[in-house]
């Protein structure tokens, strides 16, 4: 048996991946509250590398909040996040995204006047590629995403479906092992919603883990591994979606009791 070297130990330690990649996102303990009150009561999950996974609730439940935490735009009072076992707790959202976790907000993040090629070069040009590099990547990227019959046109002229491609395809461009996308189908119509759900599952086969907070119910647990249901600030049910689909809780609180996938 051949040992391992020390570098790899810790990786394997630190629960990286063979390839160096990042293999898990988790929260551990996550307390916050406003002005007083309590909103996220001791909250813990995680995200495997490979593994689409839920976070779901009713309306004032802590799930935005938590989603939040996780991807840097709010700090917890209490718990830690970490990637791959190096916690991120305290580090800004532009520092995880270089640790590889992607964010799509579910407010429109394009340049609305910039056509669809020049949206996704104007970040490859932030993250340093040469020229011949960022036009290599840009034509991946547009193909991977269907985008190349409308790369000339301008991002106001998108439909809403085309622009939530456009969007992923711009977190897609920093080559994320993680990607949390915060109301992927909203405002987009059921074919736009196929589409993304198609798109999610590829990025899924490509290893990368995705976080979905959504109020499409039956949409985002038709495609997670698994799913978290939240309320009043705790966990109130976990597991994949045919557990969630027959919990008396998750049905009374938040499913309803005619609730099918």
């Amino acid at each position: 048996m051949i040992p391992m070297s020390s570098d790899a130990q810790t990786s394997v330690a630190q629960g990286a991946t063979s390839t160096g990649m990042p293999d898990r996102l988790a929260a551990n303990g996550l307390v916050k509250s406003f002005r007083g009150r309590k909103v996220v009561k001791g909250v813990s999950l995680d995200v495997q590398a490979g593994e689409v996974v839920g976070l779901l609730g009713p309306n004032g439940a802590g799930k935005t909040t938590i989603f939040d935490m996780m991807v840097g735009l709010c700090q917890p009072d209490e718990g830690t996040i970490a990637l791959s076992g190096q916690e991120i707790t305290d580090l800004p959202m532009y520092k995880r995204a270089r640790r590889g976790i992607g964010y799509l907000p579910q407010e429109s993040s394009v340049f609305r006047r910039l056509s669809v090629e020049h949206n996704i070069l104007a970040i490859l040009e932030m993250l340093g590629y040469s020229r011949s590099e960022r036009m290599e990547r840009v034509e991946t990227l547009l193909k991977e995403l269907d985008l190349v019959h409308i790369r000339k046109s301008k991002a106001y002229a998108l439909s809403g479906g085309e622009r939530r491609r456009l969007e992923i395809t711009r977190a897609l461009a920093t080559s994320p092992s993680f990607m949390l996308l915060d109301e992927p189908f909203a405002g987009i119509d059921p074919i736009a919603v196929a589409d993304i759900q198609q798109i999610i599952i590829r990025l899924k086969q490509r290893n990368i883990g995705v976080l979905i907070t959504d109020h499409n119910v039956r949409e985002t647990l038709s495609i997670t591994d698994r799913a978290y249901i939240i309320n009043e600030g705790t966990i109130l049910e976990a597991g994949p979606p045919g557990v969630i689909e027959k919990s008396e809780m998750a049905r009374a609180v938040y499913l309803g009791e005619g609730f099918r996938l």
